[in-house]
Parts: structure tokens; sequence; C-alpha cells
């Protein structure tokens, strides 16, 4: 348990297994979390619905990568009529913004007209992802950016997506569990490479995220 939370004490963290939380969004006191079991997206595995296909190509979402990180990280910290609470608190809010000019956190922004309408933010650490949060004011708006998040991370070189958890809804895109031990050993490894976000993704690797095709392959005419 502790109040004080600074990036090099995050990136620490991160490379441990823990991730801070706190009990609601205006609660000062920060929890660190080591889940038994692990949330992790298989970047190979990742199952698009057939109504987000069509959101993706012709929802008229403009996806951005680290344009608007802080509101995108106050948009998931702010309680809505669907989400009474949040874990995201000052404290946090801030340690991450910093973490982020360092270049070590990253939005993927939903914007549509204009207006930021979705988005998610995590964590990059050698070729790990750690998801942290994401919020969504127009439907699919979060899950568009989430396919896109996907197609980043196999274009940029990445192998672990760590979603923390597992929920209904996570596990329509094929969100597993694994045991921690099974974590720890997956995650020492990614960390011992070298991955890089892309600020776009490549056309034929969205369409290769869409259809489930192998990441390294740019399928023809799809």
């Amino acid at each position: 348990m502790s109040s004080q939370l600074t990036p090099d004490l995050l990136i620490r963290a991160y490379s441990v297994g823990l991730f801070p939380m706190a009990e609601s969004h205006d609660d000062p006191t920060l929890y660190w979390i080591d889940p038994e079991w692990r949330g992790v997206l298989p970047l190979d595995g990742f199952h698009v619905p057939r109504s987000l296909r069509k959101a993706v190509r012709h929802g008229g979402f403009r996806i951005h990568v680290n344009t608007a990180f802080r509101d995108v990280i106050e948009a998931c910290a702010t309680p809505t009529g669907n989400r009474a609470e949040t874990w995201i608190n000052p404290g946090i809010r801030n340690a991450y913004c910093a973490l982020h000019d360092m270049g070590c956190a990253h939005s993927v922004e939903a914007w549509l007209d204009g207006e930021l309408v979705g988005g998610l933010y995590g964590v990059s650490l050698g070729q790990v992802f750690f998801g942290e949060s994401m919020f969504s004011r127009a439907t699919n708006a979060s899950k568009v950016a989430l396919v896109h998040l996907v197609a980043l991370l196999r274009q940029g070189g990445f192998t672990l997506l760590d979603t923390q958890f597992v929920n209904d809804h996570l596990k329509q895109f094929g969100v597993i569990e694994i045991s921690r031990e099974k974590y720890r050993i997956e995650l020492a490894r990614a960390l011992a490479g070298r991955a890089t976000l892309p600020f776009e993704a490549e056309n034929a690797i969205i369409e290769a995220v869409l259809l489930g095709t192998d990441p390294k392959q740019k399928p023809d005419g799809a």
C-alpha cells in the first residue's frame, strides 16, 4: 500500500508483474496488485466480431496515437452512468502522464467529426504492452481503438498484451487467463526483447487482424 507514485517506481513494478490501483477515483491510497490469474490477449488469437469489422472499415472513426494522452486518461478516470466508479485517482493520472512524457505510456484514440469519442491507454516496456483502461462515448469507439492497438502491436514487434484481468467484455476478443507463474515467465521473455509502437497501423495489418490471419502475412486485396 502506498500513496507515492513515480514513473521510475511504475517501471520497476511493471517489470516484476505489479500494477497500481486505487479504491476509487478520489481515494489517494494506492494498492499494488499481483493477480493469481492474469488476463492476456494472444496477439495471434485476437477475435473481431463481424459487427466490429464493419465499424472498423466503415464507422468513420479516425485513429490517432499519443495526440491526447491526458484527455484519454482523464476520460477513463471519470465515472459515468455505466461505470459508477473508477480506480484511477489524481496520483495515478499524474504519474502516467509523466510516464507518457518519457515515452513509456501511450494512448490510442478514436476521433469522430473532430471529437475524441473513445480510446485506451497503457504502458510499453520491451515487447510488452500493459493495457490499463479504455473509455467510449460513441458506439464501438473503444473497440475500434482496441483493434488498431492489436494491429500496432503486431506491426511494432510486440509479443505480449497484458489485460490484467478477464471479464465478459474482453472474453469476446479472445482474452485468456494464465497463472501468475506462467505470466512471469512470458513477461521476462518479452521484457528482454525490443519493440516500438508505430504512430499508424498499416491497412494490410489491420485487415490481417480483422480476418484473423497470420500477422506476419499481408492478405492480398482483402
